[in-house]
């Protein structure tokens, strides 16, 4: 029975095989298109759409995908996202050309080559204890209506058009990534280690203002979303950034708290995205209420091993992602491309309980053939009961 892409997601989210492998691209930052790439499909494709920018914040550098490309894409799910206050937009328009933006916390990038941007601005790299996150004046105004004030139409008209999965991105509301952000990663990172009292203080400052914009967020959704996305890049390439101990003892208790936030509002399920090697937190991951876990690195230590990690958690979390950004999909041929994803098909499908994308933002390098290879091949080899 052919289903609808939102029956396909829904059936997935259930642990049961749908018509086919879900596909989730294009409807968040960690699963978007660069605009390089985003540009050449569209050529490939013949479609003409306007090149806007996810959040429109195109230092970002990810696309806002057309319908007409996302078709293309034969993407399952749509996405609905926050922004940034509307002075703060204005005002980083309105800046002289090149110089750095900055976001509503006072964190900002800076452009180390023509177009390209890094997070490079941290406004209390020296802050250790209460009385600095007193004093410092750049905390965002969460209840700025312009954040939000799209939402509720967007998400009503997904909804009744009824044809798609609604998954809803808050753009990195996730307080780990967001005391880098504050201070710089190796500063938070030794606080961490030398301050805890002070790092969980901080985190936990930075939790309370995104759960006062997360609520306004989900009541503007309302009952039409079907997946909310969160979190937080523990992994690296071979391991985690933290120990495990330091995360369940300082991190995990935030993210028990946010996902229980949010599970007490809504009936969406979580989507908790994390970069790298994070298989040592994966039950901890399902304790504190993680029904997604995405992207499923497979360039990464142990989370590439995908027959483990199907046996040892897929009856509990849904796995989404799985196709390599780091070497097949920029560097490998469409034939590779085709070939890594009936072999990541092959070892996460059965079953159910999969939705099959790259494993992060398609980059700038990646050709688009490789794209269209990638989910025209999900087409070919993706439909259940699958040829194993």
């Amino acid at each position: 029975m052919v289903m609808t892409p939102r029956e396909r997601v829904l059936t997935t989210l259930n642990h049961e095989e749908p018509d086919r492998v879900p596909i989730v691209i294009g409807v968040s930052n960690a699963t978007g298109i660069k605009m390089k790439p985003y540009r050449e499909i569209k050529q490939h494709a013949g479609i003409e759409a306007p090149d806007d920018y996810m959040y429109q914040w195109p230092e970002l550098g990810t696309a806002q995908i057309d319908e007409s490309t996302m078709l293309r894409l034969h993407s399952d799910v749509r996405g609905v996202t926050d922004l940034e206050p509307a002075s703060v937009l204005s005002r980083n328009r309105s800046r002289d050309p090149h110089s750095d933006c900055l976001d509503s916390w006072g964190s900002g990038q800076t452009e180390v080559t023509p177009d390209n941007w890094f997070p490079g601005i941290h406004p209390i790299p020296d802050a250790t204890c209460s009385e600095d996150l007193d004093c410092y004046e750049g905390w965002p105004n969460m209840g700025d209506p312009s954040r939000v004030a799209h939402v509720e139409e967007e998400a009503r008209c997904l909804a009744e058009d009824g044809q798609f999965a609604i998954m809803a991105t808050p753009w990195l509301l996730f307080p780990f990534e967001r005391a880098h952000a504050m201070q710089g990663m190796e500063a938070f990172l030794l606080n961490m280690a030398m301050r805890p009292d002070f790092a969980r203080e901080l985190l936990e400052r930075i939790a309370r203002e995104c759960k006062a914009l997360m609520g306004r967020f989900l009541a503007e959704l309302g009952d039409n979303v079907d997946i909310i996305k969160i979190g937080d890049d523990l992994g690296t390439q071979d391991n985690l950034m933290i120990s495990p101990q330091m995360y369940r003892d300082i991190l995990k208790p935030i993210h028990a708290d946010f996902i229980s936030f949010i599970k007490e509002r809504t009936n969406a399920k979580v989507l908790f995205h994390s970069c790298g090697d994070v298989a040592l937190l994966v039950e901890d991951f399902v304790e504190i209420g993680v029904d997604i876990l995405n992207p499923v690195q497979s360039s990464s230590g142990r989370m590439s091993d995908f027959v483990a990690l199907k046996e040892r958690c897929g009856s509990d979390i849904v796995l989404c992602g799985g196709i390599d950004t780091h070497r097949i999909l920029p560097f490998g041929s469409p034939a590779d491309v085709r070939r890594e994803v009936r072999r990541v098909i092959d070892l996460l499908g059965p079953g159910g309980g999969f939705m099959i994308g790259a494993v992060h933002t398609i980059m700038n390098d990646v050709p688009a053939e490789n794209v269209l290879a990638m989910v025209d091949a999900v087409e070919d080899y993706g439909h259940y009961p699958l040829l194993v």
